[in-house]
Parts: structure tokens; C-alpha cells; sequence
């Protein structure tokens, strides 16, 4: 399975990419595209609106532009995938990262006419901030600049260049027309210049499974399952999500905070017991000996550890414009399955996402600025740094008054 998606600034066209994925691999109904043909001659327009079958908010529609995250699904003979169309505008930034956040790949799209903008670059950054190592640079409109190969080159070697400076160790740039199809499913006689794969075939090749991290286990309790039935008087099981590595019946294993040790005696699953759990599936774990185990604990290998600590350093992204965030503000921090207070203690540096600068002069940060943080959290957490494992190198920054989400961090270092 690939998850992947879609960023680049207002009007680059993403959701009407989604949609002729959709349409060119057959994967939508017959009454869905009814619907789009129908709503698309009642607004007037020439062509069947693709972009309908992912922006199905009214306000959306109203407006031309994403607003909210659409996952959509679609399957062909070699792979499963979950696309996750984002926004582009700069408001909803905040929705972009979510959608982001869970990618193995991300299509950027940039409008031929108009070139590289601020919210691609800012978008580019983000999903290169997220540990998304993929990037496909869909060069979208190519048939409004006469499929000219000299816009293709000039805009593949600005992204490369901008490209050198983020942590991404794969960039595919294809130049297409996703209002016509072109380049999208199969390759395009429109472009005999261009020797490169189609998106689709790209897609279903790409090589994504040594992302994942099987090595480091780290699984986060979210739940203490007692039942309280004669029929299962002793059963204890700790439930939740495997975050990485591969968890088997017999492993030992320790427990954070308290840093005891014991085996595993089973794993059960929805569909009863297991010989083995991986990421990201849901399951419970037993253990041999009767321990202290709660909501927030983490379990892992005994000499394969998280740092635990209540000093943090990471990379946030601020969410909000109705506070920023400075030196000495308290906020409540969610990471894994714990919550907790956090005090920020300094604000490293502010990034400038056109030229990825360091502003170590920058006082606070505000709607969609990046920036360098340390934090003091009020209870010890189980982290690693965000490269090596996404699952405990995220967290979100929450408004302990409005119980918003303020912020997303990755961690970047321990104190």
C-alpha cells in the first residue's frame, strides 16, 4: 500500500489531479460521475470538473479551493493506495500537515504558468519536515504553455536546486496536464521530449517499504483492558497501536516509566491471537507478570530504549493566528498516547521557507512560521528523533484554555 499526498499553492490543480486518477483507473461509480457532469453543467462549465469528486464541502465548491483534508482510495493490479488531497491555500496550512503526516510520498504540484510560488516551496518544506523522503514534482498545465520543454527544464531545476537543501533523498519531476489527462495514467504524445515515467507508473513503483521502521519497537498503551466476566476472570491486556518494530509472543520487554522488565505470554487481535504484530496494526499485549501498566506507558526492548526526558528540542509549525508562540507560554503537549504541560523555554530560530535562512533574531512565531523550539515538559516522555522513527518524533502543541490544536512538532534533540 502507497499513502500519498497532494500539496503545491491555491489553484495548481490537485484536486483535479485526484479526480482523473480516479477517473483514468475506473475507480469511481457511475453515479458519482453523473453527479460531477451534472453539478459541472450547472455551473456553467465547458468540461467535466474533475475536481468535484474530492471538494465536497459546499464552502469548497463555492470557492474553487480545498479547505479540508479528502482521503480517497482507489486500487490498481500491482497496488493498493490512499490519497490524501490537502489544501493549498496558506489558512489551512494546518490541514495540509495532517494530511501529510501520515505519506510516504508527496506529489507537488506547480502551475507552469506561474512557476515555483511561497506556498510550493513552504509545502515542499513541510512534507520534507514530515519525513516524507518521496517527492513527485508534477508539473501541472503544461498544455497553457504550448507543452514548451524549456518550462519543464527551468522549473525541474529550480525545484532541484531548492530540493538540495531539504532532507529528501528522492525527487521525480514529470510534466503534466491533469485537466487533459496527459502524462497522468500513460505517457502523453504531447511530450516526445520528455523520456520519463507517467505519475501512475511512477506511483506504482516506487519503493517505500524500507521506510518503515521495523527495528526500534516501540509500542505506546493507550488502554488496560480488564473484562469483568467469570468467563475471562484473569484476563489483563494493554491495548493499542504498534508504532514500530515487530512485537512476538516470548520477546522480553520493558516498561516506561517504571523501566521493569518481563515476556510477552500472547498478542490478540480483533481475529484472536497472533504470532507477530507490526505498524500500524491495533492490538493487545499480555504479559507474563502482573506489572503497573497504564494509559501513557510505553513498551519497548530492553536495550533498545527511547529517550526519556522532560527537556525536548524540535522543529514546530505554528497553527494559529489567534496566539504565537514566544519564550514562557504554557501549552499542553499530546505525544504518542500522553498528554502533559509544556513550558516553552526558547526559541531557537524562525526559518524563511523561500531561502530556508535562520532568523535567530525572530522573537515569536506566528500563523504558519517555522521554527527551532526547546521545550521543559512537566512528566518525562518517550521520544526519538523524528527521522529515525515518526511515531514517537511527533507530537501536537494544544491551548490548555481552548483545547485547540495550536501546533505539530518534530523532535530533533533531547537535553
Amino acid at each position: 500500500m502507497l499513502r500519498f499526498a497532494t500539496a503545491g499553492s491555491v489553484d495548481d490543480g490537485k484536486s483535479t489531479l485526484i479526480g482523473r486518477l480516479l477517473y483514468d483507473t475506473k475507480s469511481i461509480f457511475t453515479d458519482q460521475l453523473e453527479a460531477v457532469e451534472r453539478t459541472s453543467r450547472q455551473r456553467g462549465e465547458e468540461y467535466t470538473n474533475l475536481a468535484l469528486l474530492t471538494d465536497g464541502l459546499r464552502a469548497e465548491r463555492e470557492q474553487g479551493i480545498t479547505i479540508d483534508v479528502a482521503y480517497r482510495y482507489f486500487a490498481t493490479p500491482r497496488r493498493k493506495f490512499i490519497i490524501a488531497d490537502t489544501p493549498g491555500h496558506i489558512q489551512y496550512t494546518r490541514n495540509m500537515v495532517t494530511g501529510a503526516s501520515t505519506a510516504d510520498l508527496a506529489v507537488v504540484l506547480v502551475d507552469a504558468r506561474k512557476g515555483l510560488l511561497e506556498q510550493s516551496r513552504r509545502h515542499a518544506f513541510l512534507v520534507s519536515l514530515l519525513g516524507v523522503s518521496h517527492i513527485v514534482v508534477a508539473i501541472n498545465k503544461m498544455d497553457l504553455v504550448d507543452w514548451e520543454p524549456a518550462v519543464y527544464e527551468r522549473l525541474r531545476d529550480e525545484f532541484t536546486v531548492f530540493a538540495a537543501k531539504l532532507d529528501v533523498k528522492d525527487v521525480t519531476v514529470v510534466p503534466i496536464s491533469a485537466l487533459n489527462g496527459d502524462n497522468i495514467v500513460s505517457r502523453s504524445d504531447a511530450s516526445p521530449w520528455y523520456e520519463g515515467p507517467s505519475l501512475l507508473h511512477h506511483l506504482e513503483n516506487v519503493h517505500v517499504a524500507s521506510d518503515r521502521n521495523l527495528i526500534d519497537v516501540r509500542f505506546p498503551v493507550q488502554y488496560v483492558l480488564r473484562p469483568q466476566s467469570s468467563r475471562y476472570p484473569d484476563y489483563r491486556g494493554y491495548a493499542g497501536t504498534v508504532a514500530s518494530g515487530v512485537l512476538k509472543p516470548g520477546d522480553e520487554v520493558m516498561v516506561l516509566p517504571s523501566g521493569l522488565t518481563c515476556r510477552i505470554s500472547s498478542i490478540d487481535t480483533i481475529s484472536g491471537e497472533t504470532a507477530e504484530a507490526f505498524p500500524p496494526m491495533s492490538v493487545t499485549v499480555r504479559l507474563e507478570d502482573d506489572l503497573d501498566v497504564s494509559r501513557g506507558d510505553m513498551i519497548c526492548r530492553l536495550h533498545n530504549a527511547p529517550a526519556v526526558t522532560q527537556d525536548v528540542e524540535a522543529m514546530v509549525c505554528w497553527m494559529t493566528d489567534r496566539s504565537a508562540l514566544r519564550p514562557g507560554a504554557r501549552l499542553l503537549i499530546k505525544h504518542t498516547t500522553r498528554s502533559a504541560r509544556v513550558l516553552v523555554r526558547e526559541l531557537r530560530y524562525r526559518i524563511d521557507v523561500n531561502t530556508l535562512h535562520r532568523d535567530e533574531r525572530a522573537e515569536e512565531l506566528r500563523l504558519n512560521d517555522i521554527g527551532r523550539v526547546r521545550f521543559r515538559v512537566t512528566q518525562p516522555l518517550f521520544v526519538d528523533e523524528y527521522r529515525r522513527n515518526r511515531a514517537t518524533g511527533g507530537f501536537i502543541l494544544i491551548d490548555a484554555t481552548t483545547n485547540a490544536t495550536v501546533g505539530a512538532g518534530i523532535v530533533v534533540g533531547t537535553s
